[in-house]
């Protein structure tokens, strides 16, 4: 979902005029891939089963959702965070009850694991995230979320493998967000109390949501307007992506200024870089016509393919600090 209305953490690098920070840092060839097409379609299939019930918060669907998300992590290899992969929150939902408005305590839970990197243990982490729930069902009727945001779940859990098959330099940590479709409530319990130690920082965050359904074969790059040293090192990528990749949404205000529209908002609010991946609203956003079938294969997987050639290069041009 990207909302439609419109305390600083010390970011681990100064990213303008860094040296070694350009798009001449990048790999010269897109990382292959561990995933396929046919995974992906599979996986995005069973997320937005009937059987999920739309994966509202707090219901039996979203559970379903959670525990498919926990499993993935635990094939991938993942770490969790803490004790356990999953990180229950609570949040307060206002709701109109007897014609009234009131405040409900409502519980979420983020599901979150890591990717330990190669290079120095100081030199900060990635965040990767997108958002598993979605608007459950409504005058009966099941809002699936194919696109919104299976798609980007997927998209995660494919990182997840792949990282543990060939590491980055940069710790990985990923995030599967609930109650994005509540006010970013996840996003926003995991950036007030980050799971890293008190000397150890997020370099960037990378949001994934809404990244299957490109029916004008494009998908946005959002963020560099706030961090303009990101887009020399992601220009490369867009050039070399077998479908057409535009950067903006990210800056003016409004409906098309997405920099506080997903659950890479809090991060920004709290001082931490972004990169947004997603595509532009379709005639089947926040629909029960949202469904798997709606998705271009082929496009989904270069999407995909995209963000992890992304993923990799952004990894690869952050400055390390000496071991």
């Amino acid at each position: 979902m990207r909302i439609r209305s419109a305390g600083s953490i010390l970011l681990f690098i100064v990213l303008a005029g860094a040296p070694g920070v350009s798009g001449a840092q990048a790999p010269a060839a897109a990382t292959a891939p561990v995933f396929t097409a046919e995974e992906l379609m599979a996986h995005v299939t069973t997320l937005a089963a009937p059987g999920m019930e739309g994966r509202a918060t707090g219901t039996p669907g979203n559970a379903k959702a959670r525990a498919f998300v926990l499993e993935q992590f635990r094939a991938a290899g993942l770490e969790p965070l803490g004790k356990t992969f999953e990180m229950p929150f609570t949040f307060d939902r206002r709701q109109p009850a007897d014609g009234k408005t009131t405040s409900v305590k409502m519980e979420g839970i983020n599901i979150g694991g890591i990717c330990r990197g190669r290079g120095a243990k100081d030199n900060g982490a990635l965040v990767l995230s997108a958002h598993y729930d979605h608007l459950g069902v409504r005058d009966a009727s099941i809002y699936h979320g194919a696109d919104d945001n299976a798609s980007g779940v997927v998209v995660l859990l494919a990182l997840a493998r792949q990282c543990r098959q060939a590491p980055w330099m940069h710790d990985a940590i990923f995030v599967a967000f609930d109650a994005e479709e509540m006010g970013l409530q996840g996003a926003r319990a995991f950036v007030a109390s980050l799971p890293v130690p008190s000397n150890r920082t997020i370099a960037l965050n990378i949001n994934l949501d809404m990244v299957a359904r490109g029916d004008k074969n494009e998908l946005y790059i959002a963020g560099t307007h706030h961090t303009p040293a990101l887009k020399p090192i992601l220009e490369p990528v867009a050039s070399r992506s077998k479908i057409k990749v535009l950067f903006g949404h990210d800056s003016g205000g409004g409906q098309d200024d997405w920099t506080t529209q997903s659950d890479h908002g809090p991060f920004h609010q709290a001082s931490i870089s972004f990169i947004y991946f997603g595509v532009e609203d379709h005639p089947d956003y926040h629909k029960p016509t949202d469904t798997a079938d709606k998705i271009n294969p082929a496009f989904f997987y270069q999407s995909a393919q995209t963000i992890l050639d992304a993923v990799t290069t952004i990894d690869r041009a952050l400055p390390l600090p000496a071991k």
